[in-house]
């Protein structure tokens, strides 16, 4: 059977729908290219720390002081920020000499403490070449006093600001606590947003209890972290214009097809290529192109969304009646 795995991403046209979300694996060039070769369909950069810029040039020490401890990937992939430490103008000779070397989009990821840095470093990755922009917007509320509609409205002012910077895709990488993650989406998408990414991992710090310190030790994603995005991919997966990728917990290429069975456009993954290898791409394409044959499918877009809510049989099955069911019939 001659299969078609080509998708359609915040307008962009990807050979596959697997994505390799934002991680230090990409700092290679050499690395880019050979995601593509095992089966990429496009490649999330490394995230760009505004923090980080503002330390190494010396500007503000005081912003990163205050804040490089309450970004998640700063944490969980740098634990030590002096050690690697990435200037604007290195950042963009990689999105340069990666559209050199492989076809697949190049997707810069910035994540910005500032108006001017949101602004300014987003149009700088446009001009080097950029296929598309996500922007990680992780941002703890931790003044209790700061209400619910004042933390929706810097996502939505922060993407607004950008959306009117660069003409490029936009993807905006969400975590999922939003009181009302349905309107916060639509909300999003009025603003600019061509793509919600479901959902960003909070830091979430340890203790070490002898010591008496705080650890920020890392922790990759697990598969049975995929039931909460699945869940809101399969309610939006029709109730927007704005394209759906998932990054949590996609291990193998059963996460990948559950969450195209939902109704999302990628599955995207860095986790499993730790854990694995870049080569964990490979078995992931082969695998998933298996099942489609087992399947009798032949492109993506003929099961993408078919277990969605808006498709299953029983839509209920989403919501809190299925829920009491579960109870009444478990006793």
């Amino acid at each position: 059977m001659n299969l078609n795995l080509q998708t359609s991403y915040m307008g962009l046209s990807l050979n596959s729908p697997l994505v390799v979300s934002a991680c230090p694996l990409s700092e290679k060039v050499e690395n880019i290219a050979k995601m593509e070769d095992m089966g990429a369909g496009a490649v999330v950069l490394f995230s760009l720390f505004e923090e980080q810029l503002r330390k190494e040039n010396e500007l503000d020490e005081q912003i990163f002081a205050s804040t490089a401890d309450i970004f998640p990937e700063a944490a969980s992939y740098f634990p030590d920020l002096d050690e690697y430490r990435v200037g604007t103008e290195k950042y963009l000779e990689i999105i340069r000499k990666a559209k050199e070397r492989v076809d697949i989009p190049i997707i810069a990821s910035l994540n910005g403490i500032t108006d001017e840095g949101w602004i300014d470093y987003s149009k700088q990755m446009e001009q080097a070449g950029a296929d598309a922009l996500e922007i990680n917007i992780f941002y703890i509320p931790a003044d209790i006093e700061l209400s619910a509609l004042a933390v929706e409205n810097r996502y939505i002012d922060i993407v607004k600001k950008v959306r009117n910077t660069v003409d490029l895709p936009i993807a905006v990488k969400l975590n999922p606590y939003f009181s009302s993650m349905g309107n916060m989406a639509l909300k999003l998408e009025k603003a600019g947003a061509n793509a919600l990414v479901l959902f960003n991992r909070f830091y979430q710090p340890d203790f070490d209890v002898t010591r008496l310190e705080v650890l920020s030790n890392l922790e990759y994603s697990h598969a049975n972290e995929l039931r909460l995005p699945l869940l809101w991919i399969s309610l939006l997966y029709g109730k927007l214009q704005a394209s759906l990728a998932a990054t949590t917990g996609v291990q193998g290429a059963l996460e990948v097809i559950k969450y195209l069975l939902a109704g999302a456009d990628v599955a995207m993954t860095a986790s499993a290529l730790y854990k694995h290898g870049i080569k964990a791409l490979h078995s992931m394409k082969h695998d998933l192109m298996v099942w489609m044959e087992q399947m009798g499918f032949k492109s993506i877009d003929d099961f993408k969304g078919i277990m969605s809510q808006q498709k299953v049989a029983d839509p209920t099955a989403f919501e809190r009646a299925n829920y009491i069911r579960i109870l009444e019939t478990s006793g």
